[in-house]
């Protein structure tokens, strides 16, 4: 990989059991450190596929992907995880632990990776300035908005300071003012040098942010523009 590149993925199809057709077909594409992208498609268009593959959870049928210079085909399945701390995920449904505050829901994805307390107490208050919940580390979730709610996703993606944020359908579960908050902290991320992917049903914010699209139908990309829009579908 070029120094200058986060994911090449190369000719990749993706075929599953008993499916009649492939998931993805023959797609590629390189998207460079510090890029904010938008994926986008209909149901079935091999959007979650790709999200898998990204993530190491799925393997190609044909072709390679190489993410942060790992070989995600040939990568030791013991080195999987070491990986996976280079992308934080963010999930449309937020996945916050119910019984534990905002603090401890952040501190719990460097916990997991065996942060010294000593860096999560200064980890963790500083993702949440970030991302303006500061004043809210007390809170349990269900006492947050459902903006506030994702907001705490994106700290817990970002405190182990990931080279790349998947945010997959984040602003499926909020309100437009709340989509346009999310939207603009992810924006203010990317650009702080972290790469950006968000993969969205929502043709508004792509066709308000100006970014580079990513356009999946039946498997296949269809389009992939800069400054693009979203495509409606046929």
């Amino acid at each position: 990989m070029a120094d200058d590149e986060a994911i090449i993925v190369d000719h990749v199809s993706k075929s599953y059991q008993n499916a009649g057709t492939p998931a993805l077909e023959d797609i590629s594409f390189t998207i460079k450190k510090g890029e904010f992208v938008f994926i986008v498609g209909p149901s079935g268009s091999g959007k979650s596929t790709l999200i898998k593959l990204l993530l190491r959870e799925l393997t190609p049928s044909q072709g390679n992907i190489f993410c942060m210079n790992y070989d995600l085909k040939r990568i030791k399945h013991w080195r999987i995880p070491k990986y996976r701390r280079n992308i934080g995920v963010v999930f449309q449904d937020f996945r916050l632990l119910k019984d534990r505050n905002v603090y401890e829901n952040v501190a719990f994805a460097q916990r997991i990776v065996e942060t010294p307390g000593r860096e999560i107490r200064r980890n963790v208050p500083r993702v949440l300035s970030i991302v303006g919940l500061a004043g809210k580390y007390k809170a349990k979730p269900r006492h947050l908005s459902g903006g506030e709610q994702q907001r705490v996703a994106i700290a817990r993606a970002l405190v182990n300071k990931p080279s790349i944020i998947l945010a997959d359908e984040p602003t499926g579960n909020l309100d437009p003012a709340n989509t346009n908050e999310i939207m603009s902290l992810l924006e203010e991320i990317n650009e702080n040098g972290t790469t950006v992917i968000v993969v969205t049903h929502n043709k508004e914010i792509v066709n308000t942010m100006h970014k580079r699209v990513i356009t999946l139908r039946r498997g296949v990309i269809i389009s992939d523009e800069e400054m693009g829009v979203y495509i409606d579908e046929d």
